[in-house]
Formats: C-alpha cells, sequence, structure tokens
C-alpha cells in the first residue's frame, strides 16, 4: 500500500470566483463586476457570471457611458451599448432607457466623461432604475452602477467619485471605480 505525502500549499488551488470577485456568489444570484474607465485612457469593462460583456479588447466601449442590459430571471444579456455624453445626442441615451423592459438588469460604466450631456430626463431615468448619484453626475466623474427596471428602492450596487481637481487621481480625471457583488436572481 502506497501512502501519499498530505498536500502542500503549492498544491492548494483557491476556489475561482466568477468575474474574478472576492466572495463567490449562492446559486439564486448573479456575479458581476463593473469597472469605470481610468481618464480617457483606459476603457471600463463589465463582467456578468464569468463572461466580459463590454471592454477595451472586446473593442466595444466609447466615452461616455458603456451599458448592458440584461435579463434578471435567466442572466442572458440582452443588449450593450455606449453613449457619447460629451458630443454625442442625448435622445438617443434617453429612446434606449425607455426601452428597457420590466425585470431587466441595467449595469453601466463610465469613461471619460459621462456627464456633460445628462439632462434632466436622463437623470430621471436613471432614477427610476435606482440611482442615487445619477442627478449629480457632471463633467469627467468616474460612476459605476447596476440597477433594474422596476427597482422599488434604491440600488445597493452604485459607486460615484466627483471629478475634482485637487483631489483627482490622474491630471483631469478622479480614479476608476470597481463595484463588484451578487444581485439577487428575479423570480416571478
Amino acid at each position: 500500500m502506497r501512502v501519499s505525502a498530505p498536500a502542500t500549499t503549492k498544491e492548494l488551488h483557491a476556489i475561482k470566483s466568477k468575474c474574478g470577485n472576492r466572495k463567490p456568489c449562492t446559486d439564486n444570484s448573479f456575479a458581476f463586476k463593473i469597472s469605470s474607465g481610468a481618464a480617457n485612457v483606459v476603457g471600463p469593462s463589465i463582467c456578468f457570471e464569468d463572461k466580459v460583456l463590454m471592454s477595451p479588447v472586446k473593442n466595444n466601449v466609447g466615452r461616455g457611458l458603456n451599458i448592458v442590459l440584461v435579463n434578471g430571471t435567466t442572466g442572458a444579456m440582452l443588449r450593450d451599448s455606449f453613449f457619447d455624453m460629451y458630443s454625442g445626442d442625448p435622445s438617443l441615451l434617453e429612446r434606449f432607457l425607455k426601452e428597457v423592459p420590466e425585470g431587466t438588469l441595467v449595469l453601466v460604466a463610465s469613461y471619460d466623461d459621462p456627464g456633460t450631456k445628462m439632462n434632466e430626463q436622463l437623470k430621471k431615468l436613471f432614477s427610476d432604475l435606482g440611482s442615487s448619484s445619477a442627478k449629480q453626475l457632471g463633467f469627467r466623474d468616474s460612476w459605476v452602477f447596476l440597477g433594474a427596471r422596476g427597482l422599488k428602492n434604491k440600488s445597493p450596487f452604485e459607486q460615484f467619485l466627483k471629478n475634482n481637481p485637487e483631489e483627482n487621481k490622474y491630471d483631469g480625471w478622479p480614479e476608476l471605480l470597481e463595484l463588484e457583488g451578487c444581485v439577487p436572481r428575479k423570480v416571478f
């Protein structure tokens, strides 16, 4: 009979959480990680259930607000898009948000400038999705958010950092934000 030696520390493997999160999620929730862009150099990324849905590597991010819509029950990606909030047409984002179906998760990552074209109608639409910070979003702020159509209260998944020249990490921009967690599945 051969007796094997106990496993060494090098042989033990840590359990990998979805999206590289610090903690694993339960079966009745979805793992997500949202990273804002860094200044106007490094683009944002959005990961959901261990799938990178938007990133500079996928070449599907842009200046402004980067948004992914996900079915809140199945976790299937419905749509992704980005909206230039510096020189773009805010009515395109308004139309996009008004068409979000009930029970849909909305994941948002800012890049470069999310607030120049943020009008009162857009602020209200984001607030209706559960945002507490959209009303104060301005020029070159950093913002990451996960909300949903039909949310009764404010979302617990949001980070906001005001552009402040005295405190900015990068020359004209605040540091990037990273938000990770487990969002409960919507059960009907």
